[in-house]
């Protein structure tokens, strides 16, 4: 698995979700099998088939995290110069043909949330405005064809991920 960019920000909170599911989450779910294996025959009982998957998930998400977090450049974007687009800038641009406005902050992939505006620098988007500056006008083929946008800023702000 090649290096995946990521925010500090993006790092940090993968972090806390491998240490949440290694230090509370594995925990609790050994009781509960422990309490669903008291009560009896285990071809039958549900609720212990039903804390085993629960486990089996908790310990692929431990294993997909940690190589995530192997695998992740940590980049801290507040380090960069945002004259121009570049990872963890955001921008704000102009749909020239319908006259809406978007805010978009440029992230890794795995930290992408493009209803919270935050797309991946590998996104068709992304790859369009990476190098651009306030003023340029850039032509991006969306899913409803050719769209022409114009940057309207360049800046860089806080990213803050939410739950």
């Amino acid at each position: 698995m090649a290096t995946e960019p990521m925010t500090n920000y993006g790092y940090e909170k993968l972090c806390a979700e491998l240490k949440n599911l290694k230090e509370v989450e594995r925990p609790r779910i050994v009781v509960e099998i422990d309490i669903a294996r008291s009560h009896g025959d285990l071809k039958e009982n549900a609720e212990y088939h039903a804390a085993r998957e629960k486990q089996a998930f908790i310990e692929a998400r431990i294993n997909e995290l940690g190589l995530m977090l192997a695998n992740a450049q940590v980049i801290d974007p507040a380090s960069l110069p945002h004259n121009k687009v570049s990872f963890g800038s955001s921008v704000k641009i102009l749909n020239l043909d319908t006259d809406k406005e978007f805010v978009y902050t440029l992230v890794g992939s795995m930290e992408s949330n493009p209803s919270k505006g935050l797309i991946s620098v590998s996104s068709p988007i992304a790859k369009a405005l990476m190098g651009k500056s306030e003023g340029d006008e850039v032509s991006i083929t969306l899913p409803n064809g050719e769209n022409e946008f114009e940057i309207l800023e360049v800046f860089y702000k806080d990213i803050v991920f939410e739950g």
